[in-house]
């Protein structure tokens, strides 16, 4: 039997992340089933088992995927396109409906709360990293409104749809300059 090779391995497993991640973010994880991801992801049930044990870990997977282009610099300019990036993977991707079915998950899922915690973390670190020296003493205080308003701003986007990032910008503006 002829080997199969790391790429399509490779590309095997991110067709089931691709498929859980449009079955999670239209019916979230509850109303998601395995049956439903074979269907959504042309694979069997078997090739499915061969990359995870379950849902748990599509779902970790899933989130150790997340980027989210974090600006290089705190700028109007920066955060307005860090946020414009939000909003289109809220429109062409769900990505907001995602990420809302994640935080609900986390709620209840310990090792996927760990893990949102430790990118929580990973994004108030960089946040802390790109702040002026002046602005050191609250540091820890401006980070944490910082990644709060950007969580935010997905979560409104998974409720209430496409929403102008214009205000959550100036906010964000105003967070590291106060």
């Amino acid at each position: 039997m002829p080997k199969v090779s790391q790429a399509h391995l490779d590309s095997r497993r991110q067709q089931i992340i691709d498929a859980a991640r449009a079955c999670f973010a239209a019916h979230g994880f509850a109303r998601t089933s395995m049956p439903d991801l074979v269907e959504a992801s042309g694979l069997s049930v078997g090739a499915i088992y061969r990359y995870f044990k379950g849902k748990d870990e599509i779902i970790a997977a899933i989130c150790e995927q997340a980027s989210q282009a974090f600006p290089a610099e705190l700028t109007a300019e920066s955060i307005h396109d860090f946020l414009q990036h939000i909003r289109t993977l809220a429109r062409e991707e769900d990505h907001a409906r995602l990420v809302a079915q994640i935080y609900a998950e986390a709620a209840v899922a310990p090792s996927l709360a760990a893990l949102v915690h430790r990118q929580l973390a990973e994004m108030r670190e960089a946040v802390v990293a790109l702040l002026p020296d002046h602005k050191r003493a609250h540091a820890e205080r401006i980070a944490e409104a910082f990644v709060t308003l950007c969580h935010g701003y997905t979560q409104q986007l998974a409720v209430r749809g496409d929403l102008d990032p214009a205000p959550f910008t100036a906010a964000l503006i105003a967070i590291i300059e106060s």
